[in-house]
């Protein structure tokens, strides 16, 4: 037989170099680095958030005291407050990979998680759906929506979890159920990773709700009795991984901190990542179609009665559309229910009351797909994969790389030359500036320097989250707020609200700007210089979570530029 590929498929099982030949899998796996530089900008993308640098440098610290903090390390706000470093494990492992080969470790890493799971999730999906051609497909679809999220951060590991759970419990609904035994010792791994812990646990109520979906609806006794036995697996299970999400540094203080976290209205309003997409975002394009094929899944599922992924796609579908962070978890999840609701519309195509060419193509995709299945269902080794990762880390280690490749934070976006401005200026304390920036700041600076804010709303909470607003819009108080920080400079984007402020403020004046940012210093630097006593600050309770504070005050605001202008004229 000779396959698509003019290949004689009765040889190849026989010839060991064909073993070295690329697979869909590869594809699936080289596929994120190739959007990264193709579409993103390269692997400054993956550092467009300053939370990294904080991650980091908690990984170092905690090698170096050989425990996990439970008090505040970074900030001079908050100092000496009980803090969760609830990524421990995350920082530990990065920030030993940083300490031995810096940024580009931590870089090529992150970005080997999310190849890693796109490579599995491929083959989940390809296991639902035999047309390989659907599959991969459908798997270049979610792979281009959870791009939205791929930043070097511990959350790439909820994916990558995401994905090896939902392939366990697929086989377990298949009759495999010892793999279930597996779930509660990865969800020690997952707790201490990421906070996302929660979906592995969620995942599994999701199977035993479907199967107790069944037991409700069915007429036959025999048939629901069956259902309410398939159910029981999976609660044992849910409840295993929840008792084993108990083993980390915080024991259930931990829950109790994400559940405060995530009840707090104040954080889904002004965190960005909480907040609804825009679709003016390049990654949501491909997240539309996934809405339109997620609801004609759901639908067909409905109609199948497979009440476990109408569960599933119309439960993640639902946070996708409230949150973007939770976007990624979606397209993992509706990938495989897609692709197969997608190659079983594809097997009565002759039958279809539609045009010739129409039912031709469908047998053609039907047709090629299996024919490009029978040649990738071949046994392979993974030389391809194994290539892409080395040939990255050469590349990013080149002595002169350029920009693309340059495993840094983007300049254009993180005051880099103004950090410098910052250490000639001798001024490394009482530094006022964006959250954004302030993790940035932890990452250059740290332990020279502590910061006011950074991107720990969970630590910081929703009162002082409140007053740093204020201080970032110019509101009416934003002076107290200083003052009562002992706040002698002020580190900020050129186009923020507070920067046209303080241009008209006589007590502040710009020291340094390179068009990215701007410092201001405090012209009676001796009133500024001692903080008061934490009595007399503003309290902040401490809820638990997992980001970083909007950037809006950060965006440039034409009515503020334009006022400034006018002012600017009127002074001339």
């Amino acid at each position: 037989m000779v396959g698509v590929f003019g290949l004689d498929m009765s040889k190849q099982t026989n010839s060991r170099a064909l073993w070295c030949l690329p697979s869909l899998t590869d594809v699936a796996f080289v596929m994120p680095i190739l959007m990264l530089f193709a579409k993103l900008g390269g692997v400054k993308y993956m550092l467009a958030d300053g939370d990294t640098g904080w991650h980091l440098r908690t990984g170092e610290w905690i090698i170096r005291n050989g425990r996990v903090p439970d008090r505040d390390i970074f900030s001079f706000t908050k100092a000496g407050q009980p803090w969760f470093a609830w990524e421990w494990l995350w920082d530990v492992i990065f920030g030993w990979l940083h300490m031995h080969w810096g940024m580009v470790a931590v870089v090529a890493a992150s970005l080997m998680v999310v190849s890693l799971t796109s490579a599995l999730l491929y083959r989940l999906v390809r296991r639902k759906c035999p047309n390989a051609v659907i599959a991969i497909a459908v798997t270049f679809l979610a792979v281009a929506a959870s791009s939205i999220h791929w930043l070097a951060r511990p959350h790439l590991f909820t994916m990558l979890f995401v994905v090896v759970f939902y392939s366990i419990l697929e086989r377990a609904r298949d009759g495999n159920l010892r793999l279930l035994w597996f779930l509660p010792p990865l969800t020690v791994v997952w707790t201490n990773l990421h906070g996302g812990f929660f979906v592995g646990i969620v995942l599994a109520l999701a199977y035993a709700a479907g199967e107790l979906g069944a037991w409700a609806t069915e007429a036959q006794p025999e048939t629901r009795a069956a259902a309410l036995r398939r159910s029981k697996p999976f609660l044992l299970c849910a409840a295993g991984c929840g008792l084993a999400s108990f083993v980390n540094p915080y024991f259930y203080h931990l829950h109790v901190h994400i559940v405060r976290y995530l009840t707090e209205p104040f954080h889904f309003q002004k965190v960005q990542e909480f907040q609804t997409l825009s679709f003016q975002h390049p990654a949501a394009h491909y997240f539309e179609v996934l809405i339109l094929l997620g609801m004609i899944a759901a639908a067909w599922n409905l109609y199948r009665k497979r009440f476990t992924y109408v569960i599933l796609l119309a439960g993640f579908l639902h946070l996708a559309l409230m949150s973007m962070r939770n976007i990624p978890m979606f397209a993992i999840l509706a990938a495989p229910l897609i692709a197969e609701t997608l190659r079983e519309a594809l097997l009565p195509a002759p039958k279809w009351a539609a045009a010739g060419w129409v039912k031709r193509m469908a047998t053609a995709i039907e047709s090629f797909g299996a024919e490009v299945a029978q040649n990738d269902a071949l046994g392979r080794i993974p030389v391809a994969s194994m290539a892409a990762a080395v040939l990255l880390v050469l590349m990013l280690n080149l002595p002169a790389p350029p920009a693309a490749l340059r495993a840094e934070y983007d300049p254009k976006n993180f005051p880099s030359q103004a950090v410098e401005a910052l250490r000639g200026a001798e001024l490394s304390h009482g530094i006022f500036t964006p959250d954004v920036w302030g993790g940035y700041l932890i990452y250059r600076l740290y332990p020279t320097t502590k910061v006011f804010v950074d991107g720990r709303s969970d630590f910081y909470g929703k009162k002082f989250d409140e007053k740093y607003l204020d201080v970032m819009e110019g509101k009416y108080d934003w002076r107290e707020t200083l003052s009562r920080y002992g706040i002698q400079a002020i580190l900020l984007p050129v186009d923020a609200s507070l920067a046209s402020t303080l241009k008209e403020s006589p007590e502040w004046h710009p020291i340094y700007d390179d068009g990215v940012a701007i410092v201001f210093r405090n012209r009676d630097v001796r009133a500024a210089q001692a903080p008061r006593p934490e009595s007399e600050r503003v309290s902040a309770a401490t809820s638990g979570g997992i980001s970083v504070i909007a950037r809006s005050p950060t965006i440039p605001n034409p009515r503020d530029r334009k006022i400034a202008r006018l002012r600017e004229e009127t002074v001339r």
